[in-house]
């Protein structure tokens, strides 16, 4: 199989991705007889009416994914990525879920899901803030998030997390089951 690299960063990139992980860059893809339409997002329904989707090979899915429900759509955050919650497009993959929000920033906050499922929020320096359980989220600092959190944008954007437990994490394993 040949080696693939992000066109912007030239990270090394799986022919099924669609954007670039490390950069954000949209990768290109070559349709192929065996590709499968993918399911669109808010941002593909959104940012880019009337054009076809892309398509891509189906690849299998962390069983991890965390998803905050807010009034607009759900935002899915698979583990090992990144997602920015914003208004700006060019920022932001979801930034059609707050597009009629004036007080929800272009860069508000960024939502971290590591590999082993444990997700955190980091608000952008937004000029309304962040906060999770009614409580504010710095600017620049990052609050874990658990299943049953919610997380508010300015005044009126509120979402429900919900994260699945994964794994165990295997640092925290000993041989005698402790």
């Amino acid at each position: 199989m040949a080696s693939l690299s992000c066109p912007d960063c030239g990270v090394r990139v799986q022919p099924e991705d669609l954007i670039c992980f490390r950069c954000g860059a949209n990768l290109p893809h070559a349709s192929g007889s065996d590709d499968d339409l993918l399911t669109p997002t808010i941002s593909q329904r959104f940012i880019t009416p009337g054009e076809p989707l892309p398509t891509g090979r189906r690849r299998r899915i962390s069983p991890v994914v965390m998803r905050i429900t807010f009034p607009t759509g759900n935002v899915d955050i698979p583990a090992g990525t990144s997602v920015l919650l914003g208004r700006d497009p060019a920022e932001s993959l979801v930034a059609a879920a707050f597009a009629h929000f004036d007080n929800v920033s272009r860069r508000h906050a960024t939502i971290l899901v590591d590999d082993a499922g444990h997700a955190s929020i980091r608000d952008e320096n937004s000029t309304n803030g962040t906060f999770v359980n009614d409580d504010r989220v710095l600017p620049g600092a990052e609050v874990r998030l658990v299943d049953g959190d919610r997380v508010r944008l300015a005044a009126d954007v509120t979402g429900d997390v919900s994260l699945p437990e994964g794994e165990p994490d295997p640092s925290g394993l000993s041989r005698n089951g402790r």
